[in-house]
C-alpha cells in the first residue's frame, strides 16, 4: 500500500479516481499508443520518462514490455510517491533542463503532458537531442491549444495557473525541428465514436467538467459517463486536425 500520497491539485491525474478517469483515460491512451507510434520493439532499449508524475505511465510501458524505463521527475514526494508505487521503474529525481543522462545513452525519450508547464521548452528539447542515440526518437503530447482554450492566441499566458504556455500542431513541429529533430511529425488524440455521442447531446465534456468543478455539483449523467471512460474512447488521427483533444510530436534522431 503507497504510503507517499499526492496533493490532488486539480492537474496531476492518477488512476483510481472516479471523477478522473476522463483525463486519466486521455492521458494513458497516449502511453499505451507509444510503441506503435515509436515503430521499434521497446523491449531491447532504454525508455526515459521525463516528467513522470504519479508514475502510471511509466508502468505502463513497463506493461508493454519495454526492458528498462528510468523515470524523472522534479518533485522529490512525487518522487517518492512513483518509487513506492511501482517499484519496477528507476525514479531518478532531476530538472529537466538538465537531463542526468550520457549523451547518445537513450533509445525513445517520452514526455507525456509536460511541455505546457516548462519555462524553457527549447532547452529540454535540445537535451533530450543530446542524450538519444542516432536513430532514437522523441515522443511529446501535450493539450491542443485550439481545443483546450478557444481563443488563447500562441504566447498568451493561459488561464490555467499550472500551464506556462499551451500551443497549436505547427508550433509542436517547428520546435522539435528547431532542436535538431528530423522526420518530425504532429500527431492527434481525439474522442472516439462514444464520446462524439455523449458531446452530441450533452456539449462539450471538458467544458462539463470544469463547470462542475467549478461549481462543486456534477450532474449524473456526467459523472456516470466521465467514471467509465477508458482508453479505448480515444483515437488516433495521423496526421494532427484542429480539433484533436491532444497534440503527439514526434522527431528522430538521424542516423
Amino acid at each position: 500500500m503507497d504510503d507517499v500520497s499526492l496533493m490532488a491539485t486539480g492537474e496531476r491525474t492518477a488512476p483510481g479516481l472516479p471523477d478522473e478517469e476522463y483525463w486519466f483515460a486521455r492521458h494513458e491512451a497516449a502511453y499505451l499508443a507509444l510503441p506503435t507510434l515509436l515503430g521499434q520493439d521497446v523491449s531491447t532499449g532504454l525508455l526515459v520518462d521525463a516528467g513522470v508524475g504519479e508514475g502510471y505511465g511509466a508502468q505502463a510501458l513497463l506493461d508493454a514490455g519495454a526492458r528498462a524505463v528510468t523515470a524523472l521527475e522534479f518533485d522529490p514526494t512525487t518522487c517518492r510517491h512513483a518509487a513506492t508505487t511501482y517499484p519496477g521503474i528507476d525514479i531518478v529525481q532531476a530538472n529537466l533542463d538538465a537531463l542526468p543522462l550520457r549523451s547518445g545513452a537513450v533509445d525513445a525519450v517520452i514526455s507525456c503532458q509536460v511541455i505546457e508547464h516548462l519555462w524553457d521548452l527549447p532547452r529540454f528539447l535540445r537535451e533530450c537531442r543530446r542524450v538519444l542515440r542516432p536513430g532514437g526518437a522523441v515522443v511529446v503530447t501535450t493539450p491542443n491549444r485550439l481545443t483546450f482554450s478557444p481563443g488563447l492566441g500562441r504566447g498568451e499566458r493561459p488561464v490555467n495557473p499550472f500551464h506556462v504556455e499551451e500551443f497549436d500542431a505547427a508550433q509542436v513541429g517547428a520546435l522539435l525541428v528547431d532542436a535538431g529533430f528530423a522526420d518530425v511529425r504532429t500527431l492527434g488524440l481525439r474522442h472516439g465514436a462514444r464520446l462524439l455521442a455523449w458531446e452530441h447531446t450533452h456539449g462539450s465534456i471538458v467544458a462539463a467538467q470544469v463547470d462542475a468543478v467549478l461549481s462543486g455539483h456534477w450532474p449524473d449523467d456526467l459523472r456516470t459517463m466521465v467514471s467509465t471512460v477508458t482508453h479505448d474512447d480515444f483515437d488516433i488521427s495521423d496526421p494532427c486536425h484542429d480539433n484533436d483533444a491532444d497534440l503527439i510530436g514526434i522527431g528522430w534522431v538521424r542516423q
